[in-house]
Protein backbone atom coordinates (compact mmCIF):
# COMPACT_ATOMS: atom_id res chain seq x y z
CA UNK A 1 0.00 0.00 0.00
CA UNK A 2 3.00 2.51 0.76
CA UNK A 3 4.39 1.59 -2.49
CA UNK A 4 1.37 2.21 -4.29
CA UNK A 5 0.96 5.89 -2.69
CA UNK A 6 4.06 7.05 -3.29
CA UNK A 7 4.14 5.63 -6.93
CA UNK A 8 0.24 7.72 -7.45
CA UNK A 9 2.38 10.37 -6.48
CA UNK A 10 5.03 10.21 -8.93
CA UNK A 11 2.38 9.56 -11.74
CA UNK A 12 0.62 12.19 -11.34
CA UNK A 13 3.16 14.50 -10.29
CA UNK A 14 4.60 14.00 -14.24
CA UNK A 15 1.33 13.94 -15.60
CA UNK A 16 0.67 17.58 -14.12
CA UNK A 17 3.81 18.75 -15.17
CA UNK A 18 3.06 17.89 -18.93
CA UNK A 19 -0.52 19.59 -19.00
CA UNK A 20 1.02 22.74 -17.43
CA UNK A 21 3.63 22.67 -19.92
CA UNK A 22 1.42 22.27 -22.99
CA UNK A 23 -0.79 25.23 -21.24
CA UNK A 24 2.21 27.54 -21.45
CA UNK A 25 2.88 26.71 -25.23
CA UNK A 26 -0.84 27.61 -25.44
CA UNK A 27 0.55 31.20 -24.35
CA UNK A 28 -1.70 31.15 -21.33
CA UNK A 29 -0.41 33.48 -18.34
CA UNK A 30 1.39 31.53 -15.71
CA UNK A 31 -0.82 32.84 -13.17
CA UNK A 32 -3.98 31.98 -14.78
CA UNK A 33 -2.82 28.19 -15.50
CA UNK A 34 -2.29 28.07 -11.52
CA UNK A 35 -5.41 30.11 -10.69
CA UNK A 36 -7.75 27.83 -13.17
CA UNK A 37 -6.16 24.77 -11.63
CA UNK A 38 -7.31 25.98 -7.98
CA UNK A 39 -10.85 26.56 -9.19
CA UNK A 40 -11.04 22.91 -10.12
CA UNK A 41 -9.37 21.95 -7.12
CA UNK A 42 -11.74 23.82 -4.76
CA UNK A 43 -14.73 22.30 -7.08
CA UNK A 44 -13.45 19.15 -6.07
CA UNK A 45 -12.65 19.91 -2.46
CA UNK A 46 -15.56 21.31 -1.19
CA UNK A 47 -17.95 18.36 -1.16
CA UNK A 48 -15.27 15.86 0.58
CA UNK A 49 -15.57 18.84 3.57
CA UNK A 50 -18.48 16.81 4.71
CA UNK A 51 -15.87 14.20 5.75
CA UNK A 52 -13.73 15.98 8.16
CA UNK A 53 -14.08 16.20 11.41
CA UNK A 54 -13.48 19.88 12.39
CA UNK A 55 -13.87 18.96 16.17
CA UNK A 56 -10.58 17.22 15.73
CA UNK A 57 -8.92 19.98 14.57
CA UNK A 58 -6.30 22.01 16.53
CA UNK A 59 -5.97 25.53 16.27
CA UNK A 60 -2.46 25.68 15.05
CA UNK A 61 -3.24 23.74 12.13
CA UNK A 62 -4.91 26.60 10.57
CA UNK A 63 -1.47 28.75 10.98
CA UNK A 64 0.52 26.23 9.34
CA UNK A 65 -2.20 25.39 6.22
CA UNK A 66 -2.35 28.87 5.66
CA UNK A 67 1.67 29.13 5.67
CA UNK A 68 1.97 26.25 3.82
CA UNK A 69 -0.60 27.07 1.22
CA UNK A 70 0.90 30.57 0.69
CA UNK A 71 4.29 28.94 0.27
CA UNK A 72 3.07 26.19 -1.75
CA UNK A 73 1.07 28.85 -4.49
CA UNK A 74 4.14 30.68 -5.02
CA UNK A 75 6.16 27.50 -5.37
CA UNK A 76 3.56 26.52 -8.08
CA UNK A 77 3.24 29.75 -9.68
CA UNK A 78 7.55 29.35 -10.46
CA UNK A 79 7.24 25.62 -11.41
CA UNK A 80 4.65 26.85 -13.70
CA UNK A 81 6.81 29.99 -15.39
CA UNK A 82 10.09 27.26 -15.19
CA UNK A 83 7.88 24.31 -17.09
CA UNK A 84 7.54 27.94 -19.95
CA UNK A 85 11.25 28.06 -20.30
CA UNK A 86 12.35 24.79 -19.83
CA UNK A 87 12.30 21.38 -21.36
CA UNK A 88 10.42 18.51 -19.43
CA UNK A 89 13.30 17.01 -20.05
CA UNK A 90 16.01 19.13 -17.95
CA UNK A 91 13.03 19.95 -15.48
CA UNK A 92 12.34 16.91 -14.24
CA UNK A 93 16.36 16.09 -13.29
CA UNK A 94 16.74 18.99 -11.59
CA UNK A 95 14.35 17.55 -8.77
CA UNK A 96 17.55 16.28 -7.24
CA UNK A 97 18.23 19.35 -6.17
CA UNK A 98 15.89 19.51 -3.63
CA UNK A 99 17.66 16.70 -1.79
CA UNK A 100 20.64 19.74 -2.18
CA UNK A 101 18.10 22.44 -0.62
CA UNK A 102 16.92 20.69 2.17
CA UNK A 103 20.74 19.80 3.15
CA UNK A 104 21.22 23.66 3.03
CA UNK A 105 17.80 24.66 5.15
CA UNK A 106 18.83 21.66 7.70
CA UNK A 107 22.62 23.50 8.09
CA UNK A 108 20.54 26.94 8.64
CA UNK A 109 17.97 26.33 10.99
CA UNK A 110 18.29 23.09 12.46
CA UNK A 111 22.46 23.23 12.94
CA UNK A 112 22.88 19.94 10.84
CA UNK A 113 26.28 19.30 9.77
CA UNK A 114 26.02 16.99 6.36
CA UNK A 115 28.34 13.78 7.02
CA UNK A 116 31.09 13.27 4.35
CA UNK A 117 28.75 11.14 2.53
CA UNK A 118 26.34 13.50 2.68
CA UNK A 119 28.33 16.62 0.65
CA UNK A 120 29.53 13.55 -1.83
CA UNK A 121 26.04 13.15 -2.65
CA UNK A 122 25.84 16.61 -3.26
CA UNK A 123 29.16 16.93 -5.12
CA UNK A 124 27.30 13.34 -7.41
CA UNK A 125 24.26 15.66 -8.38
CA UNK A 126 26.53 18.47 -9.25
CA UNK A 127 28.17 15.95 -11.83
CA UNK A 128 24.58 14.76 -13.05
CA UNK A 129 23.84 18.04 -14.12
CA UNK A 130 26.93 18.49 -16.25
CA UNK A 131 25.13 15.62 -18.48
CA UNK A 132 22.35 17.56 -19.19
CA UNK A 133 23.43 19.35 -22.04
CA UNK A 134 25.26 17.75 -24.62
CA UNK A 135 29.02 19.08 -24.65
CA UNK A 136 30.24 22.14 -26.67
CA UNK A 137 33.62 24.06 -27.18
CA UNK A 138 33.28 25.48 -23.55
CA UNK A 139 34.59 24.12 -20.55
CA UNK A 140 32.90 21.46 -18.23
CA UNK A 141 32.50 24.14 -15.69
CA UNK A 142 31.02 27.32 -18.11
CA UNK A 143 28.41 24.22 -19.19
CA UNK A 144 27.17 23.87 -15.31
CA UNK A 145 27.43 27.93 -15.19
CA UNK A 146 25.22 27.95 -18.44
CA UNK A 147 22.80 25.65 -16.79
CA UNK A 148 22.33 28.22 -13.62
CA UNK A 149 21.86 31.24 -15.29
CA UNK A 150 19.17 29.99 -17.49
CA UNK A 151 15.87 32.07 -16.53
CA UNK A 152 13.84 28.58 -16.52
CA UNK A 153 16.47 27.02 -14.02
CA UNK A 154 16.69 29.95 -11.99
CA UNK A 155 12.68 29.38 -11.41
CA UNK A 156 12.98 25.83 -11.10
CA UNK A 157 15.32 26.48 -7.83
CA UNK A 158 13.17 29.11 -6.42
CA UNK A 159 9.94 26.63 -7.19
CA UNK A 160 11.85 24.11 -4.98
CA UNK A 161 13.26 26.34 -2.26
CA UNK A 162 9.77 27.58 -1.83
CA UNK A 163 8.46 23.95 -1.38
CA UNK A 164 11.30 22.73 0.71
CA UNK A 165 10.12 25.73 3.04
CA UNK A 166 6.89 24.94 2.96
CA UNK A 167 7.33 21.10 3.99
CA UNK A 168 7.51 22.33 8.01
CA UNK A 169 4.36 24.11 8.25
CA UNK A 170 2.51 21.34 5.64
CA UNK A 171 4.09 18.06 7.74
CA UNK A 172 2.99 20.30 10.76
CA UNK A 173 -0.74 20.58 9.61
CA UNK A 174 -1.44 16.90 8.77
CA UNK A 175 0.03 16.35 12.09
CA UNK A 176 -2.65 17.94 13.73
CA UNK A 177 -5.28 17.81 11.63
CA UNK A 178 -5.13 14.57 9.09
CA UNK A 179 -4.52 14.19 5.58
CA UNK A 180 -7.95 14.84 4.02
CA UNK A 181 -8.02 18.02 6.29
CA UNK A 182 -4.51 19.17 4.76
CA UNK A 183 -5.06 18.91 1.36
CA UNK A 184 -8.71 20.09 1.04
CA UNK A 185 -8.27 23.57 2.97
CA UNK A 186 -4.20 23.90 0.73
CA UNK A 187 -6.74 23.49 -2.15
CA UNK A 188 -9.29 26.33 -0.61
CA UNK A 189 -6.50 28.33 1.00
CA UNK A 190 -3.96 28.80 -2.68
CA UNK A 191 -7.49 30.04 -4.73
CA UNK A 192 -8.16 33.03 -3.52
CA UNK A 193 -4.07 33.54 -2.99
CA UNK A 194 -3.85 32.94 -6.83
CA UNK A 195 -6.75 35.11 -8.10
CA UNK A 196 -5.69 37.77 -6.38
CA UNK A 197 -1.76 37.26 -7.98
CA UNK A 198 -3.51 36.98 -11.40
CA UNK A 199 -5.94 39.99 -10.76
CA UNK A 200 -2.70 42.12 -9.91
CA UNK A 201 -0.23 41.26 -12.51
CA UNK A 202 -1.89 39.57 -15.31
CA UNK A 203 -5.41 41.23 -14.97
CA UNK A 204 -5.62 42.75 -18.04
CA UNK A 205 -5.16 39.40 -20.42
CA UNK A 206 -8.49 38.32 -18.64
CA UNK A 207 -10.46 38.06 -21.62
CA UNK A 208 -7.53 36.41 -23.82
CA UNK A 209 -6.85 33.84 -21.26
CA UNK A 210 -10.12 33.20 -20.83
CA UNK A 211 -10.81 32.53 -24.96
CA UNK A 212 -7.56 30.52 -24.87
CA UNK A 213 -8.58 28.38 -21.99
CA UNK A 214 -12.31 27.79 -22.89
CA UNK A 215 -10.55 25.22 -25.55
CA UNK A 216 -9.18 23.16 -23.23
CA UNK A 217 -11.59 23.06 -20.48
CA UNK A 218 -11.60 18.87 -19.88
CA UNK A 219 -7.61 19.31 -20.31
CA UNK A 220 -8.10 21.87 -16.67
CA UNK A 221 -9.78 19.18 -15.05
CA UNK A 222 -7.15 16.56 -15.84
CA UNK A 223 -4.95 19.10 -14.48
CA UNK A 224 -6.63 19.50 -11.53
CA UNK A 225 -7.27 15.91 -10.60
CA UNK A 226 -3.68 15.11 -10.90
CA UNK A 227 -2.89 17.91 -9.15
CA UNK A 228 -5.39 16.44 -6.09
CA UNK A 229 -3.88 13.55 -6.35
CA UNK A 230 -0.26 14.26 -5.91
CA UNK A 231 -1.26 16.64 -2.85
CA UNK A 232 -3.36 13.95 -1.16
CA UNK A 233 -0.61 11.52 -1.58
CA UNK A 234 1.86 13.55 -0.62
CA UNK A 235 -0.25 14.09 2.78
CA UNK A 236 -0.66 10.48 2.97
CA UNK A 237 2.77 9.92 2.84
CA UNK A 238 3.61 12.50 5.75
CA UNK A 239 1.07 11.18 7.97
CA UNK A 240 2.67 7.85 7.84
CA UNK A 241 6.06 9.41 8.20
CA UNK A 242 7.77 7.91 4.92
CA UNK A 243 9.49 10.91 4.04
CA UNK A 244 12.78 9.83 3.74
CA UNK A 245 11.61 6.36 1.75
CA UNK A 246 9.26 8.86 -0.40
CA UNK A 247 12.01 11.49 -1.32
CA UNK A 248 14.33 8.30 -3.10
CA UNK A 249 11.45 6.73 -4.82
CA UNK A 250 10.10 10.42 -5.45
CA UNK A 251 12.93 10.69 -7.44
CA UNK A 252 12.10 8.33 -10.23
CA UNK A 253 9.73 10.97 -11.44
CA UNK A 254 12.85 12.27 -13.12
CA UNK A 255 13.22 9.41 -15.46
CA UNK A 256 8.91 9.82 -16.55
CA UNK A 257 9.26 13.39 -17.17
CA UNK A 258 12.32 12.69 -19.15
CA UNK A 259 11.05 10.07 -21.30
CA UNK A 260 7.60 12.17 -21.29
CA UNK A 261 9.83 15.22 -22.83
CA UNK A 262 11.08 13.10 -25.39
CA UNK A 263 7.77 11.40 -26.41
CA UNK A 264 5.21 14.18 -26.08
CA UNK A 265 7.22 17.04 -26.65
CA UNK A 266 9.90 15.57 -29.19
CA UNK A 267 12.76 16.81 -26.89
CA UNK A 268 16.62 15.86 -27.71
CA UNK A 269 19.18 14.29 -25.98
CA UNK A 270 17.12 11.38 -24.30
CA UNK A 271 20.03 9.03 -23.30
CA UNK A 272 21.98 11.67 -21.83
CA UNK A 273 19.74 13.23 -19.67
CA UNK A 274 18.70 9.24 -18.73
CA UNK A 275 22.08 8.88 -17.64
CA UNK A 276 22.12 12.10 -15.80
CA UNK A 277 18.98 11.06 -13.99
CA UNK A 278 20.76 7.94 -13.09
CA UNK A 279 23.58 10.06 -11.67
CA UNK A 280 21.79 12.35 -9.79
CA UNK A 281 19.44 9.39 -8.09
CA UNK A 282 22.85 7.86 -7.17
CA UNK A 283 23.75 10.95 -5.75
CA UNK A 284 20.01 11.99 -3.70
CA UNK A 285 20.48 8.52 -2.22
CA UNK A 286 23.95 8.91 -1.15
CA UNK A 287 22.07 12.08 0.61
CA UNK A 288 19.19 10.05 1.95
CA UNK A 289 20.87 7.49 3.59
CA UNK A 290 23.39 9.27 5.75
Amino acid sequence: MELLIVLGRVFSSAAANVFQKRFTHQGLHSLFIVMLSYLVLVAISLPLLLMVNHSAISQGFWINILLAALLDMAGTLFLVLSLSKTDLSVFGPLNAYKVVFSMILAVIFLGEVPSLQGFSGVIIILLGSFLLFPPAASSTSNRLWHLFIQRGVQYRFLSILLFSIGTLPLKNAVLSGGALATTLYWCLFGLPLSVALYYWFGGKRWQMDWQAAKQHRSHFIWLGSFIFLMQYTTMLVFSQLLVAYSLALFQLSMVLQVFLGYRIFHEKHLLRRLSACGVMIAGCLLVLTT
